[in-house]
């Protein structure tokens, strides 16, 4: 009988258990959360968060909740930036060598809903989360109906647009990133579509800004954008509607002035764009595929990069004849206002305030 009880008493005890699990009363792990943009869970099934706002969501009540972060790397910095109840709030310092969580605090005693971002691209290193605390923690899912990938440069990521903190020219390259802010996201969230951004500062089709490579073809298909990386994403995870690819501004680069750069080579620009977007079809066969110009670019340099894309269309068209006609999109010049040259983040409004109509056409 004694036996008995004590059996009885170890299943309760399993099933309350189970039920404060289920009902997230004190502590969310990562492998529970729903990530959106490039990620991956590392040995101990935390979150990395890779790519430029790369995102995941979680609802809490209460005033507070404690959010356990980190970087790998103890002598760097990284960012998250979030909002809270459907506003955007600021950035985030992750130290490499903090072991404080980041508290998240809400001025009202109700159930409250978070989505965080990371701040900055993937060469920056990975951002993790491990946990979150708190009262009924809850993982937040997206259920837009569209989704729109991103492929792009610096301008994609959200590079050097925001000066708020640490002023241009100080500071690390990744102290001026404000992902959130981009352009692409602002678009969807116009929209009201799910995104991811695949975006690299100082990247091109056929060469980078002051490299001959690995351009976007050769890091595209890498969970994090590098050439040698063994991690090779899974393009399963998402299945976009829309991929816009803006590249061109550093295939058209001048370089440093230093390192040897030969002239803008059109033809080897048109074949390896060519080249990429079929690779981008054979991962998303029903996507629309829309290309972008840059608003970086003026005067001759402007007309030749719309005359490829143009070049580009008609190729992919003409292979693809039963297929969905390729977009093509043009921006205005812009002065940008922002960083060595880059869109700030009030630059990031006009050039989402262009797009919305391209892509609320296209969807």
């Amino acid at each position: 009988m004694k036996s008995k009880l004590i059996y009885i008493a170890a299943l309760l005890s399993m099933v309350l258990l189970t039920k404060s699990a289920i009902a997230g009363i004190d502590t969310l792990y990562a492998a529970s959360l729903h990530c959106y943009g490039r990620f991956a869970f590392n040995g101990q099934s935390h979150l990395e968060l890779i790519s430029s706002a790369s995102h995941t969501g979680f609802s809490f009540k209460g005033m507070e909740c404690h959010v356990f972060a980190y970087i790998s790397n103890a002598a760097e910095h990284n960012y998250l930036q979030y909002e809270l109840d459907g506003a955007y709030q600021k950035r985030i310092r992750i130290d490499g060598n903090s072991k404080m969580p980041v508290v998240i605090v809400a001025s009202t005693n109700r159930l409250h809903t978070v989505w965080l971002y990371k701040a900055t691209e993937a060469y920056t290193g990975p951002v993790f989360i491990e946990k979150i605390t708190g009262k009924k923690i809850y993982p937040l899912e997206k259920k837009n109906s569209s989704f729109i990938e991103f492929i792009g440069n610096s301008i994609t990521c959200g590079a050097a647009a925001d000066p708020s903190e640490f002023p241009c020219g100080t500071g690390m390259y990744h102290d001026q990133h404000n992902a959130y802010y981009a352009y692409g996201p602002r678009v969807a969230r116009a929209l009201n579509t799910g995104f991811m951004l695949s975006s690299v500062s100082g990247i091109g089709i056929y060469r980078n800004w002051n490299s001959d490579g690995p351009a976007m073809p050769q890091v595209y298909e890498k969970t994090d954008f590098l050439e040698k990386s063994e991690r090779q994403w899974d393009f399963r995870k998402f299945n976009p509607d829309i991929v816009s690819i803006a590249l061109g501004t550093n295939d058209f680069s001048s370089g440093d002035g230093k390192k040897e750069r030969l002239s803008f080579d059109s033809a080897a620009f048109v074949s390896s764009y060519i080249k990429f977007v079929q690779l981008v079809k054979s991962k998303y066969a029903a996507a629309q595929i829309a290309l972008l110009s840059s608003p970086m670019l003026n005067g001759d340099r402007m007309t030749q990069l719309q005359n490829c894309l143009t070049a580009v269309k008609q190729s992919i068209d003409s292979m693809n004849p039963s297929g969905k006609r390729v977009a093509l999109f043009f921006f205005k010049p812009m002065q940008a206002r922002g960083c060595s040259g880059h869109p700030n983040v009030e630059d990031h409004t006009i050039l989402a305030d262009e797009l919305i109509p391209f892509f609320k056409k296209l969807l």
